[in-house]
């Protein structure tokens, strides 16, 4: 019998944040299955976790789009190990996990509070080792005026703090920021548009923020959106947030006092399901464009529902 887990990431309110499906013990399913059950649910991504193949890992996941297989995703992550944590009580404690894109990311399991480890009593949050940040081409100008018109945007809203660049942190996105949270609120993409630019660029995703959050405990505030891999939006988006840190540090946008930045940054709230990612960035020898950058992010979750799945 299979276990399947409906989990928002990045919030503790059911029903907001991100969603992400969860397959426990999902050994034996092919590739069509997962992908059947990833496009019926619906969500951005589905995890499909599956027993290591290796010595140098923990557990195996696999990551769905309702059209396509990705080689990792922060929410899913969070929501895999989250359902695990719950399902079966794990501690507090570290592990690995291989990706279906060969990735290896250290998770951790940070469980507060006396509950009885159902998920409800204690607080369980999941923390995600992205590693290093590499950083991609600039975007031209040409590009970037196509990009703002495909985004709903003016040439104006664009912050002129660094560029418009591509950066990851194992699954690339677009880092753009603008002046304002009523131009990032404001947006009304236009999809063809964003998938003709993903392919030229060689990039799925869109990752637009601005500092201008109007709380004074966020740094940043955010949209993403990825029509290439089926994601007109994405409410919360921890392989965004994660080259978004790095990106931060790299350009010296925001100081990282004694080679460390961390921040929150909240997303999802022109969708109506607002979820925050805690992001800490390490900065590690070089200087400049020579230093290694390694993100993690952090984030709670919450179990919206679990059934038991018939069809494979």
């Amino acid at each position: 019998m299979r276990i399947l887990h409906q989990v928002d990431s990045f919030t503790r309110t059911p029903f907001t944040g991100n969603p992400a499906g969860v397959v426990l013990d999902a050994d034996g399913m092919t590739d069509a299955d997962m992908l059947a059950v990833a496009r019926e649910l619906n969500n951005s991504e589905t995890a499909f976790v599956l027993q290591p193949d290796g010595a140098d890992h923990d557990v195996r996941v696999r990551f769905f789009t309702p059209t396509t297989e990705v080689p990792t995703c922060g929410h899913a992550t969070v929501g895999a190990h989250f359902a695990r944590a719950v399902e079966y009580g794990l501690p507090s404690g570290s592990l690995v996990q291989k990706t279906g894109g060969g990735l290896r990311q250290r998770v951790e399991i940070l469980r507060d509070g006396d509950g009885d480890g159902d998920g409800v009593g204690d607080r369980v949050r999941i923390g995600m080792h992205q590693g290093a940040a590499e950083f991609g081409p600039e975007l031209d100008g040409t590009q970037v005026d196509r990009l703002l018109r495909a985004l709903g945007a003016k040439t104006g809203d664009l912050a002129d703090n660094g560029p418009v660049q591509i950066v990851s942190t194992g699954h690339s996105k677009v880092v753009v920021e603008l002046r304002h949270r009523a131009a990032v609120d404001g947006l009304r993409p236009d999809p063809a548009a964003l998938k003709s630019l993903s392919h030229e660029v060689g990039s799925n995703g869109w990752f637009v923020f601005t500092r201008a959050t109007g709380e004074a405990e966020l740094l940043t505030w955010a949209r993403m959106f990825a029509p290439a891999i089926g994601i007109a939006e994405d409410p919360v988006t921890g392989n965004g947030h994660g080259p978004l840190g790095a990106y931060l540090v790299r350009h010296g946008i925001v100081p990282a006092p004694d080679g460390r930045l961390d921040f929150t940054g909240r997303q999802g709230v022109a969708m109506g399901r607002p979820g925050e990612v805690g992001v800490r960035v390490d900065v590690r020898s070089g200087s400049g464009r020579d230093e290694e950058l390694l993100v993690s992010i952090t984030g709670d979750a919450t179990t919206a529902f679990r059934a038991r799945l018939n069809a494979y």
